[in-house]
């Protein structure tokens, strides 16, 4: 297997359930990982990045899980090539009492068995 890994991508999006979240875009970080299958060529990584984008565009989005299993959907539809995808989402500005670097959901989806 060959892996390409995109760390640390960061976005300003619309994400959460309270009334401030859902119209002051907040920075949102991403790590997408995905794994091909050996001998199955070569993936554009700047197509992995676009698809994030492109999740993270489409308006407010209620959890952080969504976003992940989103961009996790994306990475996997990019083509046949693409066996597993890892996505972290990181929010770092999260409304709690205390101290906090930030909050994470971490997703790994595999794509279907061929047929």
């Amino acid at each position: 297997m060959q892996e390409v890994a995109l760390q640390a991508m960061r976005f300003h999006a619309l994400v959460g359930i309270l009334p401030h979240e859902r119209v002051t875009p907040q920075p949102i970080e991403i790590d997408l990982r995905v794994e091909i299958g050996d001998g199955e060529g070569i993936v554009d990584y700047r197509s992995l990045y676009d698809a994030t984008a492109a999740v993270l565009g489409e308006g407010p989005i209620d959890f952080l899980e969504e976003i992940a299993e989103r961009v996790a959907a994306a990475a996997l539809a990019h083509g046949s090539r693409v066996r597993t995808a890892r996505v972290a989402v990181r929010k770092p500005h999260v409304p709690l009492p205390g101290p906090l670097a930030f909050a994470e959901v971490v997703v790994e989806r595999q794509a279907p068995p061929d047929v």
